[in-house]
Formats: structure tokens, C-alpha cells, sequence
């Protein structure tokens, strides 16, 4: 497993997007104002921000552990009595995952994404996450 990427939930969208452009990351993919990802000036890893209700939602962070193959790490845990929110599904963002939360309720997700990963088809042009605009 690879750690890939930390998401933060957050309740002040705008206010943390433009905070973490500030910080110097490349925004990489723009679903705003629900979802953006980064990636970090330096090392391969990614940090993504994900807009919550604060009436329904109360996750924090999720951690992305990035796997060769998902469903021999799903099968793999599973035997050893982990269980899982559910088995590793393809997602609409052409991600395969699987979920699950440790003893204290944080998310973690098994995933395998390929190039997608930091190169999805809707990856946000060059430029676009400049600190120009901040």
C-alpha cells in the first residue's frame, strides 16, 4: 500500500480552496464548489478538499491507501475479520475502492486508479490553480 492522498471535509469550501492554493498546491482536478484535488509541490502525493453539510455529514479526514490490486487487499483483510463499508466497486471518477472506517470512525479507502489517478480526463488545465487569483 501506498499512502496517496488525505481528504479534509470541510463547511468553508471557498475559504479553504483559496487557503491551500496560497499554500502553493496544483489544483488537479476542479469540481468546485462539491470537491477539489491537488497535488503537492514536491513527492508524488495528493491532498483533496470535499464540501460537507453540516446537517448530515460529520467525517473529518479520509486517508487513501493506494493498492496494486484492490480486491486481493479487500479479500486479504476481509479474512482476517475487517470489514468493510463495502467491497471494492468502480466509482464514477475511475477509481475502484473499497471502504472502510478504524476503531475511532476515520474513513480509509483502498483504491487503485492507474494514470487516473493524478491524470484524470478532466484534469484542470495548466495554470488554473495559480495563487494569482487569491
Amino acid at each position: 500500500m501506498n499512502l496517496n492522498q488525505v481528504t479534509l471535509f470541510t463547511r468553508r469550501f471557498d475559504k479553504s480552496l483559496q487557503f491551500y492554493k496560497t499554500l502553493g498546491l496544483r489544483m488537479i482536478v476542479d469540481s468546485a464548489p462539491r470537491y477539489v484535488r491537488f497535488e503537492c509541490p514536491d513527492g508524488d502525493s495528493t491532498f483533496s478538499l470535499h464540501s460537507i453539510d453540516e446537517a448530515t455529514d460529520n467525517n473529518c479526514v479520509a486517508v487513501y491507501f493506494e493498492c496494486d490490486d484492490v480486491d486481493a487487499e479487500y479479500q486479504r483483510l476481509s479474512a482476517f475479520g475487517i470489514e468493510f463499508e463495502h467491497a471494492p466497486l468502480d466509482q464514477d471518477w475511475l477509481w475502484r475502492e473499497a471502504r472502510l472506517k478504524d476503531p475511532d470512525g476515520n474513513v480509509l479507502v483502498l483504491f487503485a486508479a492507474g494514470s487516473n489517478r493524478k491524470n484524470p480526463p478532466w484534469r484542470a488545465k495548466s495554470g488554473e490553480s495559480s495563487t494569482e487569483n487569491v
